[in-house]
């Protein structure tokens, strides 16, 4: 069975036992996680939010993504900023959908 659901404003197609990234959770690792939020599950799809469909997931690990460079530059008025970002992360995997 396959599902969408919704977490940190972003939109997942998700089936049992697929590996998924998504914005850091306030979960132990180690721990399942069950998101309410299920805009498809199976055929049956919400208005917004399907009713009583959860999908249920154990958080595997918390990191962070690789490191991306901002860089800001003004021509002719020397002046330059350089800056890094990390953004975190929870890898989760899909244990149960219930439609």
């Amino acid at each position: 069975m396959k599902a969408v659901i919704e977490t940190g404003g972003k939109q997942y197609r998700v089936e049992e036992g697929s590996v998924i990234y998504v914005e850091k959770l306030d979960v132990e690792a180690g721990k399942t996680y069950t998101f309410d939020k299920v805009i498809m599950a199976g055929d049956k799809v919400g208005t917004p939010y399907v009713k009583g469909a959860n999908v249920e997931a154990k958080v595997e690990k918390h990191g962070k993504q690789k490191k991306i460079v901002i860089f800001k530059y003004l021509q002719k008025k020397s002046s330059h900023k350089k800056q890094g970002h990390r953004q975190p992360y929870t890898k989760l995997t899909i244990t149960k959908i219930n439609a």
